[in-house]
């Protein structure tokens, strides 16, 4: 999301985050499971195997691009999960045969653990979005960094059951070098936009169909939110822009990595 949206929803995330990040610094190196498709693995739990070994490393620039190629499009959706509007989003998608990339913060990862086992088994992807969603990441130390980006995907890997993030999304887009080269060491792309919607200033669905059919030229990744407030203009604006963008001959995708 921009740097721009407003500070008591990102204060919220990081008094939680303070509760939980020393004790995942404290948790072994890497426990997460290396399934590159994204998929559920056998059986909802990753064998100890798989939780020992690397993920492959992806390119470190920032992704944009779609998977299905010039007419692709990327739904993407930051912030949760979260129990009132993630299980509305889950819903819309699959009623129109859609899948999305779902950038999740770790403490609400950690919090709603059934509604990031949801994601993955609708066949949606997971993204790393921090600890707690702090957008001045860019300033910040790079042991800082680490701690965000890599706690995260110990909680996100946790509560999913073993399946891994394949991107990481810095919030308000506050990528550093390292951070990226951090994320793709670790199997996950750098995850940029194309059309941000606003959504989180709640400018109307009107509004947010306006941009994206506006701005869609510009490239395919569409960013949405689904927590960090009321989002029934999200799921408004959803149900006007999914069937619009099918029409207008583009399908949908997962950004490349």
């Amino acid at each position: 999301m921009g740097k721009h949206k407003g500070r008591a929803w990102h204060s919220r995330l990081l008094a939680a985050a303070l509760g939980v990040t020393a004790l995942a610094a404290a948790t072994s190196v890497w426990t997460a499971q290396a399934d590159t498709t994204g998929g559920r693995p056998s059986g909802g739990v990753a064998s100890p195997d798989a939780r020992e070994r690397p993920a492959a490393k992806v390119a470190a620039g920032i992704a944009h691009a779609s998977d299905r190629g010039a007419r692709g499009v990327n739904i993407t959706i930051d912030d949760g999960p979260d129990p009132v509007w993630t299980p509305q989003v889950l819903r819309l998608l699959k009623d129109r045969g859609v899948k999305a990339t779902f950038c999740m913060v770790g403490t609400q990862a950690q919090a709603y653990p059934d509604l990031v086992k949801a994601v993955v088994a609708d066949g949606h992807r997971l993204c790393n979005h921090t600890v707690s969603h702090d957008t001045t990441m860019d300033t910040k130390s790079e042991a800082y960094q680490s701690q965000q980006i890599l706690d995260a995907e110990r909680m996100i890997t946790k509560a999913s059951g073993g399946v891994r993030s394949q991107y990481y999304r810095a919030p308000g887009g506050a990528f550093t070098p390292y951070s990226r080269q951090l994320a793709a060491s670790h199997g996950m792309r750098p995850l940029g936009w194309n059309v941000d919607t606003k959504d989180f200033e709640h400018p109307g669905a009107d509004t947010m169909v306006a941009t994206v059919k506006r701005e869609i030229s510009n490239g395919p990744t569409i960013l949405f939110h689904d927590a960090g407030g009321e989002r029934s203009q999200t799921l408004a604006a959803l149900r006007e822009v999914l069937p619009w963008l099918k029409e207008q001959g583009h399908s949908f995708g997962f950004p490349v990595r």
